[in-house]
């Protein structure tokens, strides 16, 4: 076995996963956002939460031993509590498709699109948050599904439009990876950390040493660097509860029971960690998706096959999280990496 000739996909991005779109919808008054996965056909779904903090909508209906196996879409939205309400113009829109679950199929009776989602707090970071009673969200929610193709954006887009990764600009990223003998693994991060993505005093990212062909700027890793257990660097100083938040998806296009899928997840959270520090903290929501898009028709892996795929996801996450800072643009008082001098 070899995977020294993985590499990223043609587009380098969660849609290198066939069957897969991302949307994008953002209010730059609001300084907010929204993103869709959208799965062209439902597909097995996982999700482990590790932040202390997290928000979020069916996240109990993914569990191994409950009925619903399939998700027809995920979201990711800043808003906080507010911007769970994307998930209802996305649920709507679909449902007027005729998508969804159905127990029996009843004429007259609407099925019921599954929509999982999770939410950032993008609240304090200066835009107009002013809206009464009329959130944007769930117009951002049917705007973003409207936007959906395989062409995703990075940076200051969707659920990243209003991001922080610690007190720099935080933004969505994306990155994949596939073997050479066949495994793909695609990824998408909303950063909104109160860790920093940098190594303390540097403009190196922490996640440098998963890199590949310079796509988060190839500045590589310090040289005689040594940091100190308590220096956080560009971390958030004075975080609140639910303030911080990094959103991750991973997807394969592997077939995988959900209880396969959970572990995906699991091990796929350890590239917040090599990206993030800290990660998982009391004031971060941090959640990571896991989707599995094979046919059913395909046997599901071995456990090492899927230890492979864990690894993958991991090391390819933390990549697209780098990707999202790094492609992140200077927002009102937030600095942007690229404009970040240590």
């Amino acid at each position: 076995m070899s995977i020294k000739n993985a590499k990223p996909g043609l587009k380098n991005t969660l849609t290198d996963i066939p069957g897969l779109r991302v949307g994008n919808a953002q209010d730059e008054n609001a300084r907010t956002g929204v993103t869709v996965v959208l799965c062209d056909e439902s597909a097995i779904a996982g999700v482990d939460v590790r932040g202390g903090g997290p928000g979020t909508r069916e996240t109990d209906a993914l569990k191994a031993e409950n009925l619903v196996e399939r998700i027809d879409a995920l979201v990711l939205a800043g808003g906080s509590v507010y911007g769970l309400g994307a998930a209802d113009g996305i649920t709507s829109a679909l449902g007027a498709q005729g998508r969804g679950f159905a127990i029996m199929d009843m004429p007259g009776v609407p099925r019921s699109p599954i929509v999982p989602a999770a939410i950032l707090y993008d609240l304090a970071n200066g835009g107009d948050k002013n809206w009464g009673d009329h959130p944007p969200y769930h117009v951002l929610g049917k705007q973003a599904l409207a936007n959906a193709n395989t062409n995703v954006s990075l940076g200051n887009v969707g659920a990243g439009y209003g991001a922080l990764a610690g007190s720099l600009k935080g933004g969505l990223g994306s990155a994949s990876i596939v073997t050479d003998d066949g495994l793909a693994i695609g990824t998408l991060a909303a950063v909104n950390s109160f860790g920093s993505a940098l190594v303390p005093g540097t403009r190196n990212f922490w996640a440098a040493p998963y890199e590949i062909s310079e796509e988060f700027g190839g500045v590589g890793w310090p040289e005689d660097i040594h940091v100190d257990g308590d220096d956080w660097g560009v971390a958030k100083l004075n975080p609140g509860a639910r303030q911080n938040t990094t959103l991750g998806v991973v997807a394969t296009s592997a077939h995988l029971s959900p209880s396969q899928a959970k572990r995906l997840a699991i091990m796929a959270q350890d590239g917040l960690a090599r990206a993030i520090r800290p990660a998982h903290a009391p004031f971060d929501g941090d959640i990571v998706f896991a989707l599995a898009t094979g046919s059913g028709d395909a046997p599901y892996p071995d456990e090492l096959t899927l230890t492979r795929l864990g690894a993958l996801a991991a090391d390819c996450l933390a990549r697209a999280v780098a990707r999202g800072v790094y492609e992140a643009k200077s927002l009102g008082d937030a600095v942007s990496w690229c404009d970040y001098l240590p």
